[in-house]
């Protein structure tokens, strides 16, 4: 049976991050991210070459999804009601509610899940990867939630410890 995973790269380092994908039996990543670096000396090693890099010498499989990653203005969107609430991207604990509407309505609703999930490994996990810590502040927790709902897969949050 087909099981979704998310994580982010916040809070890891890149040992713990591939210990904690190897740990819940990760065979294939989707990156959802727009731009696949990430800022910062500290988290260098989620940057897309060294990144798929890393989980290649790990036996996991990488594949970006960028259809699933938010657009620029939807991002400039959350940015400004981070601002308004005088968060981070690094410390947000939930996603805006204009932001997920119109993510879903964006996104999410003309894509085809079905057909994703049709390619995916019925013999591990898939683990969906986005930046922010914690998945409710994520794009990747309506993707999840998606395929929880209209597909029946589990879905498990990986989080640093």
């Amino acid at each position: 049976m087909r099981r979704i995973a998310t994580i982010g790269v916040y809070g890891f380092a890149a040992e713990a991050f591939l210990e904690r994908l190897t740990g819940a039996g990760v065979g294939l990543l989707l990156d959802l991210r727009q731009r696949r670096g990430v800022r910062g000396p500290d988290y260098s090693w989620a940057n897309s070459a060294r990144l798929q890099s890393m989980l290649a010498a790990a036996d996991i499989g990488y594949r970006h999804v960028k259809e699933l990653a938010p657009t620029t203005e939807l991002r400039r969107l959350q940015y400004r009601e981070d601002d308004r609430q005088g968060v981070g991207k690094r410390n947000r604990v939930a996603l805006a509610p204009e932001y997920a509407e119109r993510y879903t309505r964006e996104i999410l609703d003309p894509f085809d899940l079905g057909a994703l999930v049709a390619e995916l490994p019925s013999d591990s996990v898939t683990a969906l990867l986005c930046v922010e810590r914690d998945p409710e502040a994520c794009h990747r927790s309506l993707v999840a939630e998606r395929l929880r709902a209209e597909q029946g897969l589990p879905v498990t949050d990986l989080r640093p410890s």
